[in-house]
C-alpha cells in the first residue's frame, strides 16, 4: 500500500507492506489491553482511616448500663461524627499483565485498524537536526493539523521530542515501546519506516516477545 511522507521537504509517498500486520481487528482483545493499561496506570493511594488510626481517646464515654443512653466503647467507633471509616478505600496495587503473545496481537490488530482506516503515514526525522517547533507546526500542518497525533521513532531522538512536546495532542513514542493504547488513543500515526518495520518483526505473525 501506498503511505504519505511527512517531514521531508518535498510531498511524497512510499510503498509499504502492511500484510504483518494481518487483516483482522480483534475487538474484545483491544478492550482488554486498553483495561490493562488503564489499571496499571492506577496510583492506588487512596485512603481513609480506620478506628485504630484516629487520633482520639481511647476512653469509654459513659458507663455501659444505666444511662439510657446506647453503649458506646470510644470516639474512633464509625457511628460516631469524625470517627473511623467502615470498609473505606485502602492502599493497594491495581497492576497485572496479560501474557506476551495477546500484547502483541492486540498492537498487531491496532495497526491493522489505522492501517484499514487511512490513519498511518511515513514520518521523515531528517530534517530535525535541532529542536524546531516552526517545522513540527510544519509537519502537523502538511498532515491536516490533527487533533492528535502519536510520533512514532526507531530510535530515541531528543531534537524530535523537544520540537513536539509542547503540541497538545501530539505524543513521541519509541517503537519498542508502542502499545495498544497508544495507537487506540494516538489518533494519526506518523512513524519512520524504520520503527514500522521494527514494529512489524515484533508483532508480525511470526514475530518474537513483546
Amino acid at each position: 500500500m501506498q503511505l504519505k511522507v511527512y517531514g521531508s521537504k518535498s510531498p511524497a509517498s512510499r510503498d509499504f507492506d502492511a500484510s504483518a500486520f494481518g487483516d483482522k481487528v480483534f475487538y474484545r482483545l483491544l478492550k482488554d489491553s486498553v483495561d490493562m493499561y488503564k489499571a496499571n496506570q492506577r496510583q492506588g493511594t487512596v485512603k481513609t482511616k480506620i478506628r485504630s488510626e484516629i487520633a482520639f481517646s481511647g476512653k469509654k464515654p459513659w458507663k455501659q448500663k444505666h444511662t439510657g443512653r446506647a453503649r458506646a466503647g470510644d470516639k474512633k467507633s464509625p457511628i460516631w461524627r469524625k470517627g473511623g471509616t467502615t470498609f473505606g478505600p485502602r492502599p493497594r496495587d491495581y497492576s497485572y499483565h496479560m501474557p506476551a503473545k495477546q500484547r502483541r496481537v492486540a498492537l498487531r490488530s491496532a495497526l491493522c485498524g489505522k492501517f484499514g482506516d487511512n490513519e498511518v503515514a511515513l514520518f521523515d526525522a531528517s530534517s530535525f537536526a535541532a529542536p524546531s517547533a516552526k517545522s513540527a507546526r510544519a509537519v502537523l500542518a502538511s498532515a491536516g493539523s490533527p487533533r492528535r497525533a502519536t510520533i512514532v521513532l526507531a530510535a530515541a531522538n531528543e531534537s524530535v521530542f523537544k520540537s513536539f512536546r509542547n503540541f497538545p495532542g501530539v505524543e513521541v513514542r519509541l517503537a519498542v515501546d508502542l502499545c495498544a493504547h497508544d495507537v487506540l488513543n494516538g489518533g494519526l500515526i506518523l512513524a519512520e519506516s524504520l520503527a514500522l518495520e521494527a514494529i512489524a518483526q515484533r508483532v508480525g505473525k511470526t514475530g518474537g516477545a513483546a
